[in-house]
């Protein structure tokens, strides 16, 4: 028992110490990871042009890499060498067998043979070394080549845009000049295999961006009509499912949900809406009975009775439906505030309201200005000032509601969204007390796509913040 109790420390130990080191290991690599996760694009089309670009540009620079190391420098060298090998014979033949005074014949034999324009300069002193260029691939070779074939003074000059490389190498008594073509002595098909290569991976990048931008826009058609949907939107009447397979399979399901759900509250707004024409016909043969009865007997609390219970009714109607059947619009926010203002006025409470950004908005009309008359409403029944303001910029719009009344604590902010829920002092009941005012609220809010959110007001009592896409 106790080698077992050992055993089962010393795995203990041993897998604490892997973790340990394992989370040392991988530190610096998650550390890169979120590093580069920010710096990422987020959307979907510029990572893929990113998964197309990098790998191309990655192998055109290989490429590029390997052909300059390898095959331009062999080839420079091996020319270098040829040039080099030539001037080298000139030299041996004007010291081997004696020439004309003007060396006519030997210039002309270099001319005409060897493509290279020589002179015969005098003993001066050769010109000081110039500046080594950045790319230093011509002047090594040639440089090598000449200190291992010739072994005399040189001076070369391979800078500039001329088409000549001039070579001087001192003799006895003279100094050979040499001419030589720069396509002699390096490779100068470079440039026309770089242009060749931009060239062709700007073609086949085009190609690419056409082809990935067809294949990404039905996703972003997709994800705009999921996203319209889901804030109680029309749906593009364009969208239909294309592109890819996958993507068709996708959008044909988004259809399909789309169709039930619609189907679902259809089906519900026809039931309830025969439920209330059932019950209101009951209640109107309960208030015609009590009319009949007349004075005879006592019947104001029967009637406060029935009107309760058609109020509550029409309440529970509204919560269920939740206005899903209307179209979106055009919004004025400062018509709605002005009608408050005056249902303030009646009420004798204040009102204040400021709007920052555009006052027009895109939601359901009906169902927006029953979800902030709610709220308000429920403000005006228990403040004595309500201060209302609007904020609609980047696409959302935030209405906060501070007023001065009692408020509701903070462990029952989320219960009073709840159907039916009440609170002691009866703060989420509506106009006709049956506890649905903020559950419907709510239900508007997030058919729109947004929420709400309750909190302490700096007036002292509560604060209301209503949050949706605009």
């Amino acid at each position: 028992m106790a080698q077992t109790d050992s055993a089962k420390r010393a795995l203990a130990v041993r897998q604490r110490h892997w973790r340990r080191r394992r989370s040392t290991l991988l530190g610096p690599w998650r550390k890169f990871s979120r590093w580069l996760a920010q710096w990422m694009p987020k959307r979907l089309y510029a990572r893929s042009l990113i998964i197309i670009i990098a790998p191309m540009v990655l192998l055109q620079s290989v490429i590029a890499f390997v052909y300059m190391e390898r095959y331009w420098q062999t080839v420079t060298q091996r020319l270098s060498t040829a040039v080099v090998r030539d001037i080298s014979g000139i030299i041996d033949l004007m010291d081997t067998y004696p020439q004309d005074p003007g060396y006519e014949n030997l210039i002309r034999i270099a001319r005409e043979r060897l493509s290279l324009n020589i002179s015969i300069l005098p003993p001066d002193p050769l010109p000081a070394p110039g500046p080594k260029p950045f790319f230093s691939t011509l002047d090594e070779p040639l440089s090598a080549e000449i200190t291992k074939q010739i072994n005399r003074p040189f001076w070369i000059d391979t800078i500039g845009d001329s088409d000549l490389v001039e070579i001087r190498i001192q003799l006895e008594g003279k100094v050979l000049r040499v001419f030589a073509r720069r396509s002699q002595a390096y490779a100068s098909n470079t440039l026309i295999l770089l242009v060749w290569m931009a060239g062709s991976a700007l073609v086949l990048l085009a190609i690419a961006i056409l082809f990935l931008r067809n294949q990404i826009k039905p996703i972003q058609q997709l994800a705009a009509a999921a996203d319209s949907f889901g804030k109680g939107r029309a749906t593009p009447p364009d969208f239909k499912p294309r592109g890819a397979e996958e993507v068709r399979r996708a959008g044909a399901a988004f259809i399909v949900m789309r169709e039930r759900i619609e189907r679902q509250i259809e089906q519900r707004t026809t039931m309830l809406s025969g439920v209330s024409h059932d019950l209101r016909t009951i209640l109107t043969r309960f208030k015609l009975q009590l009319a009949l009865v007349g004075h005879k007997v006592d019947t104001e609390a029967m009637e406060q009775d029935i009107e309760d219970m058609q109020s509550m009714l029409e309440g529970y109607l509204a919560f269920a439906r939740s206005e899903a059947e209307e179209e979106t619009g055009t919004f004025n926010l400062e018509r709605l505030f002005a009608k408050l203002k005056e249902e303030g006025v009646l009420l004798e409470r204040g009102f204040r309201s400021s709007i920052r950004g555009e006052p027009e908005i895109q939601v359901r009309p009906n169902a927006f200005s029953r979800l902030i008359s709610n709220l308000v409403s429920n403000s005006f029944r228990y403040a004595k000032n309500v201060v209302v303001t609007a904020d609609h910029r980047e696409g959302w719009l935030s209405i906060t509601i501070d007023d001065d009344g009692s408020g509701i604590p903070k462990e029952m902010r989320d219960e009073v969204f709840k159907p039916f829920f009440r609170l002691d002092e009866a703060r989420n009941q509506d106009a006709s007390g049956t506890g649905l005012g903020l559950a419907i609220a709510l239900d508007i809010a997030r058919s729109h796509g947004g929420d709400i959110t309750l909190d302490t007001s700096p007036m002292g009592g509560l604060r209301a913040v209503v949050r949706i896409p605009a």
